[in-house]
This record gives structure tokens, C-alpha cells and sequence, in this order.
């Protein structure tokens, strides 16, 4: 059975920029019924005092209000100016023509042939795209099996890859602790295991899942990598049946794979 696709972490939360306090006015320059301050003379009346009063009273609040724009303008309150780094990654409304197979093929995979299916939603490799003003979504989906099985020599692999362009958001203070989290998630037969990975973008993590099981019969492994405001994620399922003469890679083998992957993926992204 195809591996069910895992939770995605949540998604990122823009920056709370904290605003200053509104600078306080006196109760004396505030504004009375009709929009007059209070204090303020009838129409025509001669009173100097009450005008004096009305036009400190306005004084103040435009001095209050000038102050106010000038606070906003200097922290951004006005607009967020910050630009997105994109690092020279573009939108692929379909992921799976840079993403590189070259590795799995090399060590003895092929792409499941999908041609005599009638159903378009079993097409082999199957992708989606989602191209938003605030966020840019890519998947791609590719279903292998050991070079020459047979139909009872049952094993696949599953490449599920995914990218987003975050173009509002930051996503760095938050992406490794997006994958910290799987070390919390463990059972009686799994765990997780997180590590980072060098020579991939501003930063990479390996998630790597330990079976309670001593059997060699499957690997799951994450890849996740940012760089710049763009985020990448391949995984490696496998599955070998008990029967098959093919054996599962290590999650050591996979993770190699993977980062081979992802290393000629990321390039082809920014062409």
C-alpha cells in the first residue's frame, strides 16, 4: 500500500511586529459634541480664553498624531518593507520536471509504468502547484520499484517531494524546530531520530524513522532543507514485501540518495 502522506507542519506564522502605544491626549484636547473641544466659545463669541484653550487643545493632537505617523513610519507600521529571499528559486507548476531521479535510478530503481491505467489519478509521477501572492506550493509524487520485479515480488518506493516560496513570511526561526518536533512523536514501535546535514542551502535536517521491528522489510526518511525564504522537503518510504528477493535500503542508504536528489533538484529549481 502506498504510504499515507505524513502531517505537515504547521504553517508559519508572520512575525507579531509589536506597535507602540498610542501616545496619550489629554482628556482637555479632546474633541466635544458637534465636534467642538470643549471649552471652545460659541460661533462669533469674542472670549479669548476659550479660543486659546481650543487651539492648544488642537495643537496637541496634531502634535500627538505627527508623532504617531512619525513612529510608524520608522518601525514599518505602515507597511512591512521586508523582502522576501528567494534565493533564485522560481515557481515550477510541476515539480517533478527538476526534481533529479538520477540517483535512485543509479542504485537499481525504476519508475513504476503507469501507462495502461486508465484512471488519470494513478498517472506515475503525479504533481500539483498552488502559485498564491503570500505562499507558492509544489509537490511531486514518483512511485518506483526494484529494475526487473515482477508483479509478485512486491516492493516500492515512494519519492514525495515538496517546495514552497515564502514570500511574506520568514520561515528560518521556525524550520528546525518544525522537524525538532518528530523526536517528540514515538510509540511502542517507532521513533524518530533528527540530525542536521551540511552542504545544503542555509540549513538541512535528516528525520529518520527506527522501527522496533530487527527485519529489513522498509525505510522512512525525511530530508528537509531551507534556503533562504524557500523550503524543501523529500521523503523516502519504502516497503519490501517478506517474500521479495529485493531488500530495503538503509535509512543510511536512503539518506544518501536523497541528499544526491535534492542537491541536482535545487540547482534545476533556479533555472
Amino acid at each position: 500500500m502506498p504510504p499515507q502522506p505524513q502531517p505537515q507542519p504547521p504553517q508559519h506564522h508572520p512575525y507579531a511586529y509589536a506597535q507602540p502605544t498610542m501616545p496619550s491626549i489629554p482628556l482637555g484636547g479632546g474633541y466635544g459634541p458637534m465636534g467642538m473641544p470643549p471649552g471652545a466659545p460659541p460661533t462669533g463669541s469674542g472670549g479669548g480664553g476659550g479660543g486659546k484653550g481650543w487651539l492648544w487643545g488642537l495643537g496637541g493632537a496634531v502634535v500627538a498624531s505627527a508623532v504617531w505617523a512619525g513612529v510608524l513610519f520608522a518601525t514599518g507600521g505602515f507597511e512591512d518593507e521586508t523582502k522576501a529571499d528567494l534565493a533564485g528559486y522560481r515557481y515550477w507548476t510541476n515539480l517533478c520536471t527538476p526534481t533529479d531521479t538520477q540517483p535512485f535510478e543509479d542504485a537499481g530503481y525504476e519508475q513504476k509504468d503507469e501507462s495502461g491505467s486508465t484512471s488519470t489519478s494513478s498517472s506515475n509521477p503525479q504533481h500539483s502547484s498552488s502559485e498564491n501572492a503570500a505562499l507558492d506550493s509544489m509537490t511531486c509524487n514518483v512511485d518506483f520499484e526494484p529494475s526487473g520485479s515482477s508483479s509478485s515480488d512486491y516492493s516500492s518506493v515512494w519519492l514525495y517531494t515538496t517546495a514552497s516560496l515564502h514570500k511574506k513570511t520568514n520561515p528560518g526561526p521556525e524550520f528546525e524546530a518544525q522537524y525538532r518536533s518528530y523526536e517528540d512523536q514515538k510509540t511502542s514501535a517507532y521513533s524518530y531520530e533528527v540530525r542536521p546535514v551540511s552542504g545544503l542551502g542555509d540549513e538541512a535536517y535528516v528525520v529518520k524513522q527506527n522501527n522496533s521491528s530487527s527485519s529489513n522489510t522498509g525505510a522512512y526518511v525525511i530530508l528537509a532543507v531551507r534556503d533562504g525564504w524557500m523550503t524543501y522537503q523529500s521523503t523516502w518510504s519504502q516497503y519490501v514485501s517478506s517474500s521479495s528477493s529485493a531488500s530495503a535500503k538503509t535509512p543510511e542508504e536512503a539518506t544518501e540518495l536523497l541528499k544526491k536528489s535534492a542537491g541536482a533538484t535545487l540547482e534545476k529549481m533556479k533555472e
